[in-house]
């Protein structure tokens, strides 16, 4: 497949990568990935995701070639409120940052991310300190110069606890 994709037939809904590595999509050796990104996983080299308790644990492409990522929303005492709620920027910050991810693992060679031109974030139920939450940003597209993605926070019931979707900006070496 190509390097887009668009809402899924009949559905209005964007396409969400499954987080299966498909078989024969193997690049260098690796099953279902572009480029390694592996010395990125954890905080993804941004110490203020670790201190706020986010992580990032796998990566790949789907069967379109377009990114997902995966991981894990601890939220520590500094991700909160003095009542142990996760605040708004946090979530921002943990959503970006997974979006970001995502559309770096599908960009092959020393392309990457530039920039967030456009990020919505909307929060739905409060996430509390210590609790353990799941991790998820996909592409919906990709484009020459930008890219889209969305990204989200669930908890262990499958319920949504924030979403985000964004623009943004590629730099490609050719």
């Amino acid at each position: 497949g190509g390097n887009q994709a668009g809402p899924d037939a009949g559905t209005g809904r964007a396409r969400r990568g499954t987080g299966v590595k498909q078989p024969g999509a193997t690049v260098g050796g690796m099953t279902g990935r572009i480029k390694d990104m592996d010395r990125w996983l954890g905080d993804g080299g941004m110490e203020l995701i670790g201190t706020v308790g986010g992580s990032f644990e796998d990566y790949g492409v789907d069967g379109e070639d377009l990114g997902w990522v995966t991981g894990s929303l601890v939220p520590t005492p500094a991700a909160c409120n003095p009542h142990g709620v996760v605040q708004a920027g946090v979530h921002g910050l943990i959503l970006d940052a997974a979006m970001n991810f995502a559309i770096n693992s599908a960009l092959a060679g020393r392309d990457r991310t530039r920039a967030t031109l456009e990020m919505k974030i909307e929060t739905m139920r409060p996430a509390q300190v210590g609790e353990t939450y799941r991790l998820r940003g996909d592409v919906v597209r990709m484009a020459r110069q930008v890219a889209y993605a969305e990204a989200s926070v669930t908890d262990g019931a499958d319920r949504m606890i924030s979403r985000s979707t964004g623009t943004f900006l590629l730099s490609r070496d050719a």
